[in-house]
Parts: structure tokens; C-alpha cells; sequence
């Protein structure tokens, strides 16, 4: 028998995040939720995307034991910026049991229902910059700190409890381009020259995390971040990101960055059309830590980011403003970041999930030797 249970207590909460591990303990390719970070997450105080969403977590138990878990999320400003009623269903795990899916997910679709919306999408989170996209394909590739991992019967499950295919996302392994893996490489140095001259075009470098954040007044962090807003502007399901959750980003996470590994691209006017940047990937480390930053979580992680690195640098986000797109600018990005990459000892880049259908970004790739790797996807079903 299937209870489902409404995460009310700080308790449920922890059960919440740390199912997660639970489920994927001992398996290779999997990393676990960052316990102090999926805190922060659902913190309704602290997550500036509450301004816009709401949303409820659920667990599920079969025979008194815990065996799955969802999240019911409505964003009010993407369906009011595409004109839907949607809800979503997030962070997903179960046993590969039908009658644990199938509770799961009608709870989730009854909550939707509940809220007067007509249709339910996901896995998605509270915004884009949360995971999202089901796996479907590189079950044998090791996941990421900001992607999804998950078996593979979750999709005979979404497939027989009726979902379709929404849209698709795809990752992409990229050779760093050392010595005996230069493929087009000089080809996108010429492009990346080009691009510079033709338009006028630097790049600005920062000694550390405190310069970018306070630079003119705090006011440059918030235009960096605007590129990504309307790079990302027309992608699915995406919602502006507010100056109160760009402020948090960049609080929580540049602080790990080494800004070597960041690159924003300036205009004559010293106006940023243009950021990519990476980071040492952090799997293993979380992997060790099993998703918990006490009691050693944080030696492992503090040895990755600042001793010992894993040979992977995760590409977490790559921008351009729409009137810069198509005109070599990623090769500036490719330009900085790859020789510094390949100094830094990296072999390979992951890629973020990009769009199956976003010719733009899936093109910036055709000058490196790269290859498709994993395939994640959003289901839709109607209400």
C-alpha cells in the first residue's frame, strides 16, 4: 500500500532531499543533492523564486518506508511570459514500483488541477537555473552538480502513466584541445579574431569573486546576469531572473569560482554582451561527501575546488545577446577559457543540457571536436 505524505517539518524536509542519495547510493554516474543547498532551496524566505512560485513537496511511503518523492511547482511569471496555465512536477525519485510512480504523480497532477491549471510539465524546477530534463540516454556518463540523474525505467513509468515528449535536451562531451585534439581549433581562433576586430570586442578579466560583485557599485554583476536573461529569453518555459535571485546566485556560487575559468565579453562601451564560464567539476567530491557538507563533506569538496581538481570542467552557463548571436562571439569565450583549461590540466568539457532544437547554441560546438553524450527529457501531459 502507497501513503503520501505532505513535507510539513523540517524532518520531511531532510527525508525530501536526502531520498535522493538514498536511492543512488553505490551507483558510479549519480550524484547526490547538496543537503545544505536543497535547504536553501525550498527555504520560502530565502529562495528569491518564491516571489513568483508556489509549490508543495511530497513524499511517498509503501509499507511504511520511505519510497519516493515529488515536487508540485507553479511558476506564475513563465506562464504568464508564454500564455499557459502549466504546472510542473520537479525533483522526482522512486522505486521501480508502478503503483509508487502513479501515486507520485497524481498527487502532483491533483495539485495542478487543484490551482486551476490545464497542464503538467517536467521534471522542471522552481526556475531554469534549477535541474531539469528526465534522462533518457548516457546512463553510463557520470552526472553533474546542476543536471539530473535518474534509472532508466523512470521512462517506461512516465510513458505508461501517459506523458509525451515535450521537448529535448542534449549534453555534449568536448575534448579540451590539447596536443593531438586540436580538431578545428585554429579555425575558431580566427573566427574569435575576426569577431573582436569586426566588433569592436574585449574581454574584461577579474582577479576574484568581491571585484565582479562590486564593480560599478554592484550594478555590472546585475548586467552580466541581464545577457543570460535575454539569451535565454526564448527558450522553453524559461522566466526572468529578478535582481534578488541573480544577487543570490552570484553570492553563493562565484565565491568557488577561479575566475580564470570566466570570461565576459565587452562591447567599445565597456557593456558585457557576452559570459561564459566553467568549473572544476565537483561529482566525485559529492559523491564522497554523500551530498552533506558535515561532517567531512567539506574536506572533499574544499580538495576539489582549491587542491586536487577532477580532469572534467563543467560549462555551466555560455550567453550572447540576441543581436551578438551568430557572429563568432563564442569563440572569444572558447578563445579565454580553453588555453586556460588545457594549463589547468583539464581533458574534457561537459556541456549544460542545451535545447535538441536551439540551432544557435547546438552550432558553437561545429569548431571543436566534441560528440553527444547524454539526452534528457521534459514530459507534458494534459490535465
Amino acid at each position: 500500500m502507497v501513503t503520501i505524505k505532505k513535507v510539513e517539518t523540517r524532518k520531511d524536509l531532510k527525508s525530501f532531499i536526502c531520498f535522493n542519495e538514498q536511492l543512488y547510493r553505490g551507483n558510479e554516474y549519480a550524484v547526490p543533492d547538496f543537503l545544505e543547498d536543497m535547504l536553501d532551496t525550498f527555504d520560502r524566505k530565502k529562495n528569491a523564486a518564491f516571489e513568483f512560485c508556489e509549490g508543495e513537496l511530497f513524499l511517498a511511503y509503501k509499507d511504511g518506508k520511505l519510497a519516493g518523492r515529488v515536487a508540485a511547482i507553479i511558476n506564475h511569471k513563465a506562464n504568464k511570459t508564454w500564455g499557459n496555465r502549466n504546472s510542473r512536477f520537479g525533483w522526482i525519485d522512486f522505486i521501480d514500483d508502478p503503483e509508487v510512480s502513479e501515486a507520485l504523480i497524481k498527487t502532483a497532477e491533483q495539485w495542478g488541477r487543484e490551482r486551476g491549471m490545464n497542464k503538467i510539465v517536467g521534471p522542471l524546477g522552481f526556475t531554469d537555473m534549477d535541474p531539469e530534463g528526465m534522462l533518457i540516454d548516457g546512463f553510463d556518463q557520470l552526472s553533474t552538480m546542476s543536471t539530473i540523474y535518474n534509472y532508466p525505467y523512470y521512462q517506461a513509468h512516465m510513458e505508461r502513466l501517459g506523458y509525451g515528449k515535450e521537448t529535448d535536451w542534449v549534453e555534449r562531451k568536448v575534448i579540451i584541445p590539447h596536443a593531438g585534439h586540436e580538431a578545428d581549433s585554429q579555425k575558431y581562433l580566427r573566427v574569435a579574431k575576426m569577431s573582436r576586430e569586426r566588433y569592436h570586442l574585449h574581454v574584461r578579466n577579474f582577479k576574484n569573486h568581491k571585484e565582479i560583485i562590486n564593480a560599478d557599485g554592484g550594478k555590472y554583476i546585475l548586467k552580466v546576469f541581464d545577457v543570460v536573461n535575454k539569451a535565454y529569453a526564448n527558450l522553453y518555459g524559461y522566466s526572468e531572473m529578478n535582481e534578488r535571485q541573480i544577487m543570490q546566485y552570484a553570492n553563493t556560487y562565484l565565491q568557488y569560482l577561479d575566475m580564470r575559468l570566466l570570461c565576459v565579453v565587452e562591447n567599445e562601451e565597456n557593456e558585457p554582451v557576452a559570459m561564459g564560464v566553467g568549473i572544476g567539476s565537483l561529482s566525485r567530491a559529492l559523491q564522497k561527501a554523500h551530498g552533506k557538507l558535515l561532517p567531512f563533506g567539506w574536506f572533499h569538496l574544499m580538495k576539489s575546488i582549491y587542491f586536487k581538481h577532477e580532469p572534467v570542467l563543467d560549462l555551466l552557463l555560455v550567453g550572447v545577446l540576441p543581436e551578438y548571436q551568430n557572429k563568432g562571439v563564442n569563440a572569444i569565450i572558447f578563445e579565454k577559457i580553453m588555453p586556460v583549461a588545457v594549463d589547468m590540466g583539464f581533458i574534457w568539457a561537459e556541456t549544460h543540457p542545451q535545447l535538441e532544437d536551439n540551432e544557435k547554441s547546438q552550432a558553437q560546438w561545429s569548431h571543436l571536436e566534441c560528440y553527444i553524450h547524454k539526452r534528457r527529457r521534459c514530459w507534458g501531459k494534459e490535465l
